[in-house]
Formats: C-alpha cells, structure tokens, sequence
C-alpha cells in the first residue's frame, strides 16, 4: 500500500545533489555483490556497488526482502540491467520499485529486451508509481550505456534452432524464414484471441465500500468439460479501478456511467495493439540480453613517498600531481606525475551473461565482441575479470558452452547465479525459527532449507541432560542439517574443479581496488547462537519448562486428526520484512488435496523454503485451488513465480494434473492475460472462477462446473462475500466434506457480511493489521484491529480465531492483551498448526512476551508515548475551547 508521499520530495532533492556532487569523479571501490543465487526457490540477482553508485542485475522475485535484510539499501539504485524479460529475473521488480520510490529515488533506468517496460504498465493499477519515472534505455546492438562508474554494452543474443551441424548462418536464414512467415499467422492468432475475450456492453461495477452486491446477473459462456485451457469470461474489460483511492486523503474520483463504458477498449483490444511488436520481436523471438561492463579508467593514486623522495614539498603542488598535471619545482627540475603514481588502472572488465537455452549457444559463441575478451585479447587489459553466468544449469553443462567458457584466459574467474546453487539467502527466517521451535516442533518445525552453511550445528555443547533431553527433537533436526552441509562442501569443490565459483548470497567480487573473490561475509546459520540468545533471558528456562508441563496436560484432552491443516507462509502486510513474508496460507484438507489462500510475493519461495526443494516438488503438486482476496499486489504478485513453479515441479515428475482452479476477482485476468501474450505463457496453468460467481445466497455457476470443483476439492460449499476493503475484495469460506468450517477474511474493516458467511466456523483466519490505539488509522486503510478481528470471531460464534497480516511495526510479535482468550491464535511464518492443535497456542503466550522481550517493550513504549501525544493534544484543545469561550463571554 503506498505511503504518505510528504518526504518524498526533499528526499528526491537531497538525492539530487548528492548525485551531481559524486558523478565528478571516477570511484575508487567497486564491488560485485551476490544476492539472490538462483537457487529453487530463491531469486537471482547481482547488486553492484561502489562510492557512490548502486547497480542492479536481474530482479527476482524477492529480492527486495533479501536486499532489506541485508542492508543493501536501494535508495541509491538509479540502473536495473534484466538479461531476459520473464519472471525468473523481473518478478521482483515492482516490489523494489515501491520501495525505491518510497526512499525519495526520482528517476530509475530499466536496461534490457525491448519492451521490459510493459510490465509497469500492466501493473499499473496495484503498484502506484506516482513519485518515481521509469524509462527504457535504448538497448539496441551498438549501444552503450555510459556514466562516472562504467560502460556497458549491449550484446543481445537470440534462439536459432540447430539441426546437426547447422551453421549460424544457415540459422539465421531459417530464423528469418519463420519469423516471415509466421507473421501474419502471428497477427491471426491475435485477432482470434481478441473475440476470444470480448467486453460486455456494460461493467459490472462492485462497491465493496458497503458491502452490498448487484442481484443483476451476467451473461456469460461456459467452459466446455472436457476444456484444459483457462477459463475466460467474456465481460473482462480494461482494468482501469483505483486500488488504493480508500487510501487518499482527497475523495475518490467519480466518473459518469457514459465515462465508465463509452469509448472504452477491450483490454484484449489494448494488447493487440500495443504489443504486436513486443510479442513479434521479444517473445516469439526470445531474446537475451548479455552486458560487457568496463569501469571507467581511474589515474593510479598519488604515492606520498615517491613526491618525497622526489623532494615535491607539501601543498598545493601535490594536488596537481594527483591531477595529473606536471610540475616544476623552485630547483627547476620538472617532476612528472607518472612518476610520483601507483599505475593507472584502466578500468578492469566484468561480463554478464544469460544464455536460457541449448538455443542461445551458437549466437553466444560466434559473437565476436565475447572474444575481444578472451584469450584472444589483444593485451591483458581486455581480457575479462569475472563473467557472471545466469544460464541455466542445463546449458552451463552442454559442452559448447564449457567450451567457450575455456576460452576464457586463466585468470578469468567464472561466478554462478543459477540452479545450481543452494543457498536461499535469508539468516532472519532460520534465526526466529530456531527460537520459536525451542517452544513447539511440532508448529514451528526447523525448515526443510539446508542450502546454507552451518556452523556450531550443536544445540549447547554445556546445557545439562535434562535440557538436552527437553531439546532432543531440536538435535535430531539440527544433524540432518549438519549432514547437508557436507553435502553443499562436495558441490563447491566439484564447481571449482571446473573452473567455476558457487555464488552463496554475501560472496563478493571486488574489482577495484582489484582483490577478487572474497567469501568473508558469505552467509552461514549459527544455530547454538540463536538457540543460547533465547535460553540466556531472564526467566526464560522457567517459562519454557511450565509451557512445556501445559502442552502435555493439554494434549492430555485433545484428539488428534493429522488434517485438517494451515501452514502460514506469509503474515505481514503490504511489504516483506525479515521475519514475515506478505500473506500467503496453505489450506491442506488432506494429504492428496490443498489450497493457498492469497500468493504475495516470494510466497513459492516461502513453500520452497518450509519443505526442501525436494518435499516442496510433491507438496505444490498437491495444490489443487488458489483464493485471491483482492489484488493489492501484496496478495497476488507471487501467483505467476508459484504458478511458473508448478508447472516445473509437474514437469519435472512427468504428471499431467489439471490447471488450478483460481478463485479470484475476475479483474485479475487483464494482468494475467496481459503477461500471458507479453512475456511468458501461464494462461494455462489456472482455471478462472470469479470470486463474485461465488457470493453467498447469490450464487452465479453452473451446476456441472460447481460439481466438478467440489470434487476435486472434497468440499460440500465453497461461498465468498464482498468485504470492506478495496474495490472487488473477498472473503471467502470452505465447507469440507467431514464436516467443518473454515473461513478466511483477507483484507478488511469489521464487516458483518463476513460474519454472517462465517457463522459457526470451526476457525476463522481473520487480519489484525493494527493495534486498538491505531483504530483511526485502521479506518484509512479500511484494515482492522485485533480486538476487531477478536470480535468478528465472537460474533460468528468461531471455536477458533487465528489472527494474521500484521503490519510490518509487528515485525515479531503485535501487541495483544485480555482480549485474547483460549480460543485466540497468532500466526507466525512458517507455522504449522492443525485444527485439533489449535487450543495449544494460547499457551505460548507467556513464553514469546519473554522471547520477544525487547521488541515488545518497545511496542508498549511506543504506545505510552502515543497516547500521551494524544493528550497533550487534547489538554491543547480544552484549553483553547475554554479561552474562546471566555472571549465570547467577554
């Protein structure tokens, strides 16, 4: 959700001037900086930094949350270089721009295929750039890119099919043969797209300000059964809703009816358009971009012993020398500033390189501008210092590109940002759940990512028995973690044997001053650290032991059932933070069947990282429907990176499972059809079924698409209902076939709607976005409080009310006090709970106040401070009330 812009400008001012000072003199530290590795799961991205100026290569989605933990702070990013338009390297790119906007940046340059700038305008509608411009650098062959730091030029390569001994040349042709002749085809296809997705003659306009819906119906086809392709309704129109108006503080702009249809294209319309060229030249074509990169020569550094020895005197003589410049001393004897300098640096040389397939080789290796880099270099200054490989594994080991790698000089060193690495790149979400798992293994299970080195793998070589006893689950979890590692070693010794580098995030590159590879700060797990920093706080052992006596005496009376079961894979809002994710929930009803609630960004990601890349494969398979609340991008930005992982998953074990059903608002598909024809096929990954097909009492579906979705889900109702949030914002509820209920809210104000759907749920999962003193501004952002959504669960009668989508204040623990009674939860990332589980975790209260100590005494002072602040201003109010009236008595 956007912020309150009023810092916006001095900081773009400020930023300016620091800008125009720096850009004067060529950096004397450059540094190539790994932080997102490519691995599963996990972005891939190059952040290169120096004095003055910060570069970005490729944005994954999620590298903003890796560059916020780990303080690469975006607020001088000023350059995006993309190797190749698709999600794997763009899907983070409007969550950085949020947050790049947000720090006061005026101007960002996007580099890269013609055409990476549509995706700004696909999502233009729930990611708000008011403040920020973006513009496309003219990448084309022969073009440059050119400030203080670098140079970079663009080397575009592109996919030719190879037949046997096929020459480049003969490829070429063939290329140029079927991009000829396709193209009326392609033109064809287009038009025929467009009547496939037709605007009604009206909108179907929704107010969920009130609640309340149209009893009018809509008229609209239906999916053939035996149809596998996306289901599309015909009334889809140009998405043109502002998301965040309830946000602003000037009232929401009113448009006419004639304003709201007359003269309004089809979005299929839009896109036929605008994006013929874009779907001719850059997605059919499928080109990549490479980036030679040379810093800007830099004058060697004045030696201050060689001015002495000489006899240069201090003052303004050396200045000139730095310069430069020549000098003359008083004896007459001319010095020379070559010969008072270290050498000259000339500006050493990086490549980036993304060859997406066996295809792309012949256009990489045949091109000339590579090999003025390698070993054919006419000196030693042109060949290259490190080429950063964003190919794929499959391609870094075809044995062409192997061989142009050879082709490199020796001291070229080769870093690897692709599947091949392991490392998800987080310490945070390891650091809190090692603590939280000290409290219940069960609901808070170490994570299946062992991609990351760990050190001191003992729990605490010191504690007694009786404690290693108490925490013996906690070892055998940590051994396997021990054991992994190993395996990680083997890996990095088997990649420099053949001349390539691992590229764990935190792994540098120094170029300048010219150090090479530096492993100083790779991120590394310290479990007995975090375990220690927990057990060492007052009083904590003592609560810990008493929780522990609880959760006995309590499953004393519980009956299990292993389902059903939620996983909470993101619980924070609006942006990601260390500890938690933007919401995403995993619904598993059994263990053939799941359902995720809301996908915000890096939420695959997330599974990724809960379950091990190899469990995850099984699990993701398994999910057979996705809810969409609403489409502030903080819930559904991450369904194109979960999807796209889907469908690798189902590839990768040869199955051939049915799209997923998408419950979502139907205004979804205008980003989803748009990206579909723009950048990547993923239309057929999803089913859709609109959230407002689904509204309780009002139902909209057909009888055989109804029985079909029951089925497959084991569901007996599936209902949803207008909430108070944004335009076209849903709650929704599952009734499954055992028998209990489960509702879940997404975004929204107390509404009674949501009450009446969820009326005798067995849980309720409902947003707790503020604490009670901030219910104004829970009011604006048309979010609620705990006690809100407290007692939104009381008056459905809920047996249970888990509480999640804190703001990012409540970056550990949000405030809550006796309001939250046995039947209250608060969620965490990467907590597991099941229904029958669910009375556990009041009893964690007392022991996470302690854990969580020093945030929460912040929270509280920060709240005392709040509401003194509050009565100041009230005592200034009386008082000015009590003189005015005295004046009027007067």
């Amino acid at each position: 959700m956007p912020k309150d812009p009023k810092h916006i400008p001095e900081a773009q001012k400020i930023r300016r001037k620091i800008k125009e000072k720096s850009s004067k003199y060529v950096p004397g530290r450059v540094t190539l900086q790994v932080l997102g590795t490519g691995a599963e799961g996990a972005p891939r991205s190059l952040y290169v930094f120096s004095d003055q100026s910060r570069y970005l290569f490729n944005c994954g989605e999620g590298t903003q949350r890796l560059a916020h933990e780990h303080k690469m702070k975006l607020g001088r990013l000023e350059h995006v270089f993309i190797t190749q338009p698709t999600w794997k390297n763009m899907g983070g790119l409007p969550g950085a721009a949020l947050t790049i906007q947000d720090v006061g940046v005026p101007h960002i340059t996007l580099h890269g295929p013609p055409g990476l700038d549509e995706l700004f305008v696909a999502t233009k509608r729930f990611v708000v750039m008011k403040n920020l411009q973006i513009t496309m650098a003219d990448c084309q062959l022969g073009n440059k890119f050119e400030d203080n730091v670098m140079t970079v030029e663009y080397v575009p390569l592109e996919r030719y099919e190879t037949f046997g001994n096929t020459s480049k040349e003969k490829a070429m042709n063939q290329e140029e043969s079927i991009i000829t002749s396709t193209s009326s085809e392609l033109s064809s296809e287009v038009n025929s797209l467009d009547k496939d997705i037709q605007a009604g003659s009206s909108i179907h306009t929704v107010d969920t300000g009130t609640s309340t819906r149209s009893t009018r119906r809509r008229n609209r086809s239906r999916r053939n059964s035996q149809s596998i392709g996306p289901y599309i309704p015909e009334d889809i129109i140009e998405d043109d809703t502002d998301y965040y108006a309830h946000e602003r503080k000037k009232n929401k702009r009113k448009r006419s009816r004639s304003q709201t249809v007359s003269g309004t294209r089809t979005a299929p319309e839009r896109i036929a358009e605008s994006s013929k060229l874009l779907l001719s030249k850059t997605k059919e074509k499928g080109i990549a971009m490479a980036y030679i990169c040379r810093l800007q020569p830099r004058p060697g550094a004045l030696s201050l012993e060689k001015c002495v020895e000489h006899g240069v005197p201090p003052g303004p003589l050396l200045g000139k020398l730095k310069n430069g410049e020549d000098i003359t001393l008083e004896s007459g004897v001319v010095v020379q500033s070559v010969d008072v300098r270290e050498p000259d640096d000339p500006g050493p040389i990086f490549i980036v390189i993304d060859c997406p397939s066996p295809e792309y080789i012949i256009s990489l290796i045949e091109n000339e501008k590579f090999k003025r880099h390698q070993k054919y270099a006419l000196q030693d200054s042109e060949m290259a210092c490190v080429v950063v490989h964003f190919s794929p594994t499959s391609v870094t080991e075809n044995i062409r590109y192997k061989h142009w790698m050879d082709e490199f000089s020796p001291s070229t060193s080769h870093l690897l940002l692709n599947d091949t690495n392991t490392c998800m790149g987080s310490i945070s979400v390891h650091r809190i759940q090692y603590k939280l798992n000290l409290l219940s293994p069960d609901i808070f299970p170490l994570l299946g990512d062992k991609g990351s080195k760990v050190i001191d793998a003992e729990v605490n070589e010191n504690c007694s028995k009786k404690m290693k006893t108490e925490c013996e689950s906690l070892e055998t979890s940590m051994e396997a973690t021990s054991s992994d590692m190993t395996l990680t070693s083997v890996q990095e010794s088997s990649l420099s044997d053949c001349g390539c580098l691992s590229a764990n995030t935190l792994v540098s590159f120094h170029l300048r001053p010219r150090k090479g590879l530096d492993r100083s700060g790779e991120l590394k797990l310290i479990p007995s650290q975090y375990i220690d920093e927990t057990k060492s706080i007052e009083g904590f052992k003592e609560a810990l032991q008493d929780l522990r006596l609880n959760i006995f005496n309590k499953k004393l009376g519980l009956h299990y059932k292993s389902y059903p079961k939620v996983i909470f894979f993101g619980t924070g809002s609006c942006i990601p933070n260390k500890t938690r994710n933007t919401s995403g929930i995993l619904f598993e009803t059994s263990d053939t069947c799941k359902i995720l609630l809301d996908c915000g960004e890096g939420t695959y990601g997330q599974l990724v990282r809960f379950y091990g890349p190899t469990k995850a494969c099984e699990i993701i398979k398994q999910i057979k429907a996705i809810f969409i609340s609403h489409l502030h991008a903080d819930h559904h930005i991450g369904l194109i990176g979960f999807l796209q992982g889907r469908r690798k998953a189902l590839n990768m074990t040869n199955s051939d499972d049915a799209p997923v059903y998408l419950f979502a608002p139907k205004q979804i598909l205008n980003w989803l059809i748009f990206y579909d024809r723009c950048f990547e096929n993923i239309c057929n990954e999803f089913v859709i079924v609109p959230n407002s097909d689904l509204i309780l009492e009002d139902e909209n579906i057909a009888a055989d698409e109804k029985a079909r979705i029951f089925d497959t889900l084991n569901l007996n109702a599936v209902n949803t209902v207008l909430v108070r949030h944004c335009p076209n914002a849903f709650g929704i509820c599952f009734t499954h076939n055992d028998g209990y209920k489960i509702t879940y809210s997404g975004d929204t104000m107390p509404c009674p709607n949501l009450v009446k759907l969820g009326m005798n749920s067995d849980l309720l999962i409902h947003e707790a976005t503020m604490e009670d003193e901030l219910a104004g501004e829970a009011v604006i952002k048309m979010h609620s409080t705990t006690s809100q959504a407290v007692t939104a669960g009381k008056n459905m009668n809920a047996k249970f009310t888990l509480l999640t989508h804190f703001s990012q204040r409540y970056a550990k623990l949000p405030r809550f006090d006796e309001n939250f009674a046995e039947n209250i939860g608060i969620a965490f990332d990467n907590m597991q709970v099941r229904l029958s589980e669910l009375p556990i975790l009041p009893l964690l209260y007392p022991a996470l106040r302690l854990m969580f100590a020093e945030h929460y005494e912040e929270l509280e002072n920060k709240a005392v401070k709040r509401q003194l602040r509050i009565e100041r201003q009230r005592s200034v109010s009386r008082d000015r009330q009590q003189s005015n009236n005295h004046l009027v008595k007067v």
